[in-house]
């Protein structure tokens, strides 16, 4: 258990004092790589999948709130840790993000756990490999997207 890494990403965009705010994201990834020992190409592949490369001396307060998400993602992703904890990754994004997101995030989750939280069933359906939907901090269900969808319904688009 001791080579086990977990990383921890929460919404930011709301938050003007973050803090990320005011640093040069190739500043962050200085950080992480000197604590994990990211290799450089690493960080600009994670750059490039998710379009931010051009961005890489932009100040992050400047940033689109669908950058920030893109951004905690990355920084959540970076050092392969084998848990990440992603708190609405696709929120605030427009929908080509959101879906572009969702691909990235496909090709990662078979490396490593992913546990998410989201309001969006269509994310949860994609993404999610097991779903748990809780109302109101109480679990109310758990199962596969093709169980709950048998029990509760065919679709989350099915409005019949």
């Amino acid at each position: 258990m001791k080579d086990c890494r977990i990383t921890l990403t929460k919404y930011f965009e709301a938050e003007p004092t973050s803090l990320v705010a005011g640093i040069r994201i190739k500043h962050l990834y200085k950080v992480k790589r000197i604590q994990q020992k990211i290799p450089p190409l690493e960080v600009d592949n994670m750059l490039s999948t998710f379009n931010l490369l051009e961005k890489r001396d932009t100040f992050s307060e400047s940033l689109t709130g669908g950058m920030k998400r893109k951004l905690s993602i990355i920084i959540a992703l970076l050092g392969s840790p084998k848990v990440v904890i992603l708190d609405e990754p696709s929120s605030g994004m427009d929908p080509v993000s959101r879906r572009a997101t969702w691909d990235v995030l496909q090709q990662f989750k078979h490396k490593r756990t992913i546990l998410l939280t989201s309001h969006y069933m269509d994310e949860a359906d994609i993404l999610g490999d097991r779903i748990a939907i809780m109302v109101k901090g109480t679990l109310q269900c758990c199962g596969s997207s093709i169980f709950l969808k048998k029990i509760y319904g065919l679709s989350p688009f099915d409005h019949s």
